[in-house]
């Protein structure tokens, strides 16, 4: 009799040993899971600190000028038309072409400005503003 009650508990102890054995290698897994998890997580972390550390530097070096650098300023004049000036005589004197596309449309703005309809037509003595740059301060 003794000799089946040690085979019961032998047999049982088996299964006991397989289900703790079980146990300890989901655990074992689970583990390696989180490691896993926490390692990806860590590499993923990192990757974004250097992309913006980068991304930072690289904005502060492109938002740097340099000393030579001198902006041109817009400002307004007012002159006075004399016998025999015309607007393209006028707007040629004072064009820059580093800040508009073309004469046309210098001489747009001008007559904008100035409600011009007709910019063949112009009176000695009367007063325009025209636009002009210049990198002193005023």
């Amino acid at each position: 009799m003794e000799n089946v009650l040690y085979s019961n508990v032998s047999v049982n102890s088996r299964i006991d040993n397989s289900r703790s054995e079980e146990r300890i290698r989901r655990n074992r897994i689970r583990r390696q899971r989180i490691i896993r998890r926490q390692y990806t997580v860590l590499f993923s972390l990192i990757t974004i600190i250097l992309f913006l550390g980068i991304f930072m530097f690289s904005t502060i070096l492109s938002d740097a000028r340099s000393d030579d650098n001198i902006p041109d300023i817009k400002y307004y004049k007012t002159i006075t038309v004399h016998t025999g000036d015309t607007l393209l005589d006028i707007a040629t004197e004072y064009y820059a072409d580093e800040h508009y596309k073309s004469i046309n449309g210098y001489l747009f703005e001008i007559c904008t400005i100035n409600k011009i309809k007709d910019a063949d037509h112009l009176n000695a003595g009367e007063s325009l503003i025209i636009p002009y740059f210049s990198s002193e301060f005023k």
